[in-house]
């Protein structure tokens, strides 16, 4: 039983590669947002650079909207900060799975995203190498989504698509970093479901995930 759980617990190479890119996937879809909408504010090469140095979808696009609108620098400063103390509490909880020198520690900080967080966490003993995997695919994909906003993507075909994406993101999360089968399962089905609402119903798009959430968090069967 030991041996089977912690099988579960160290995806291999490929597992976690399969993982990590339906994840950078949707992620390019708003990297490809943020680029449409930045070029005209910060022109391509700044663009460019605050994706490359940034890396950071939540904070490049409040940081956006506040240089948009004229707010001085500090109140983007107070921004980031509040929107980067999270990042304290994911580095807690996965320090102690980290058993790698100090100087990598604070290489793979860069690539300490929600969702690379999340299957690293998951991973548990193999939580360095899924980090740093997870990341890079993200990191990749978010320059990737920007270099495609910027070449001319239009902004109204993407807020759709990214429309249906966003909520599904997370609970997808929740469907690869399980560790239960019957979890997984309703992961993935309520992840379909807020997919077909979103483009069948898109009146009822801001409390589909609520709902998806709800089933996926009511406890199953004990065994």
């Amino acid at each position: 039983m030991r041996g089977s759980e912690a099988s579960q617990r160290q995806p291999t190479l490929i597992g976690t590669l399969g993982a990590a890119l339906p994840l950078g996937a949707a992620i390019a879809v708003f990297g490809a947002i943020y680029g449409a909408a930045a070029g005209p504010v910060l022109g391509v090469a700044g663009t460019l650079a605050s994706s490359a140095f940034i890396f950071s979808g939540a904070l490049q696009f409040a940081a956006l909207g506040l240089a948009a609108t004229g707010a001085s620098p500090v109140a983007i400063l107070l921004t980031a900060l509040a929107l980067n103390l999270r990042h304290l509490v994911l580095g807690a909880l996965l320090r102690p799975l980290l058993h790698v020198r100090t100087t990598r520690r604070a290489a793979l900080a860069w690539f300490l995203v929600d969702e690379s967080f999340g299957l690293a966490y998951a991973a548990r003993a193999s939580a360095p190498r899924t980090l740093l995997l997870t990341g890079v695919v993200c990191y990749l994909s978010w320059l990737a989504g920007t270099s495609v906003g910027l070449l001319g993507a239009t902004l109204a075909p993407l807020e759709g698509v990214a429309g249906a994406i966003f909520p599904v993101l997370f609970i997808g999360l929740a469907a690869v970093t399980s560790l239960q089968l019957s979890v997984a399962v309703r992961a993935v089905v309520a992840g379909l479901l807020v997919v077909i609402v979103a483009f069948t119903l898109p009146e009822f798009r801001a409390i589909a995930p609520l709902l998806a959430a709800v089933a996926v968090a009511l406890p199953g069967r004990r065994r």
